[in-house]
């Protein structure tokens, strides 16, 4: 799979921004990470790209959130070097084009496939810091 750069991601993004159909896969709300909905044919996913740089380096697990987000803030800023982007699939949809990114998060005792719309206005190039 293709690593996607910031730049990349950003003309993945407006391009979504752009799409104003009806769709199921907008059905569900997610400007924010959320669980897959069971409701939400993971088949309707095509993966466009990755985000993880190399798969040879445990990425890091600090998260950025400069503005006092959390991990599930609808307005939490999409920093593809922070976690949990820097672990993440960039698909769009299969009917619409819409892009999403995906992540499974893995717990002790669970998976849990998880999704977030792909918008541009939250995307930050933030370095990791020293």
């Amino acid at each position: 799979m293709n690593i996607l750069d910031f730049n990349a991601l950003l003309v993945l993004a407006a391009q979504s921004d752009t799409i104003d159909i009806p769709c199921e896969c907008v059905i569900h709300r997610a400007d924010g990470w959320i669980s897959r909905p069971a409701t939400l044919d993971p088949a309707l996913l095509v993966p466009v790209g990755t985000l993880r740089e190399d798969p040879f380096v445990e990425p890091t697990f600090a998260e950025y959130h400069p503005g006092g987000t959390r991990y599930d803030s609808p307005d939490a800023p999409i920093a593809p070097r922070w976690y949990p982007y820097n672990r993440c699939d960039a698909a769009h949809c299969r009917n619409c084009g819409r892009a999403w990114l995906c992540y499974t998060e893995a717990g002790g005792y669970f998976v849990d496939p998880r999704i977030r719309a792909l918008r541009a206005a939250p995307l930050v190039d933030a370095p990791l810091e020293a």
